[in-house]
């Protein structure tokens, strides 16, 4: 009998066919031959992709003619405009997951585990250091109105209210991570780790590099794409190193919590931009 393909699948929790420990440094997830390989690749990634630029050109348009010149950002304005197409995205790259795979946990390699955990947590530290020093040597060149981000650009010289300012403080901080890497870390990186070379280093490499430069440029921002790409390396470097997701998300929200601090002040009119 041929012995089955130990990168199809991965197991729940408990299995007894696990081949990778629960440490960091230590590349892979646990695998499995009773479940069957994925049936989505890169077609499901650029499906959702398009999900999210569509989402938000469709929802910006309509808050656009809702919404009277020199009006306000309002909670409905931050709620709907700034979370709901990510949201959509990453709902759809679960959804796509559970219908044509072994759902999330599995086919995204999602699982708790509290090494993964730490590692987030200083890797994020790391990010926020190069988020920190990089922000700083990239406005001294392209000046402080270009190194702004889109979401500080919309809360300039507008106060929220405090419930307004409150909802985009936890989406940028939780919330938009988790979105962000089931999509780039999670749901790009797999279809990436499955080509048929997936079973050389080089696989999970290419999966890195990849999902880095696409999590840089999908945001649009092209003054900022090369600090993007500084921000997110140690954010991929979680995942690299656990081959698991928990990871980077971790490390994505610890990356962002001063950042999100920071605009939460500038929308409650107490810092300026």
């Amino acid at each position: 009998m041929t012995a089955p393909d130990p990168g199809d699948a991965v197991p729940s929790e408990g299995s007894s066919s696990e081949t990778s420990s629960d440490s960091p440094g230590v590349a892979g997830a646990p695998r499995s031959a009773s479940l069957p390989p994925p049936r989505w690749g890169f077609g499901a990634f650029l499906l959702v992709e398009f999900v999210l630029l569509a989402s938000a050109a469709l929802i910006g348009a309509i808050l656009s003619r809702s919404s009277g010149p020199g009006e306000d950002v309002s909670v409905r304005n931050v709620l709907i405009g700034t979370i709901m197409p990510t949201l959509i995205a990453a709902s759809t790259a679960l959804v796509i997951t559970k219908v044509r795979g072994n759902g999330p946990l599995a086919d995204l390699n999602l699982s708790w585990r509290w090494d993964d955990v730490k590692l987030g947590l200083k890797l994020g530290m790391v990010g926020l250091v190069l988020t920190s020093v990089g922000a700083w040597v990239w406005t001294e060149i392209v000046g402080e109105r270009n190194a702004r981000s889109a979401i500080s650009a919309l809360v300039e010289d507008k106060p929220m209210s405090v419930q307004a300012a409150v909802v985009m403080f936890l989406y940028l901080w939780l919330l938009g991570p988790i979105c962000e890497e089931v999509i780039y870390r999670g749901l790009l990186w797999s279809a990436t780790e499955r080509l048929e070379w997936r079973k050389e280093k080089w696989g999970r490499i290419a999966a890195f590099a990849l999902s880095t430069a696409v999590f840089a440029v999908s945001h649009l921002e092209p003054l900022r794409t090369s600090l993007l790409l500084l921000i997110s390396v140690p954010i991929g470097l979680a995942r690299l190193i656990t081959g698991r997701l928990l990871g980077s998300i971790v490390a994505h929200q610890m990356n962002n919590f001063l950042p999100a601090v920071a605009i939460l002040l500038t929308a409650l009119g107490i810092a300026e931009a």
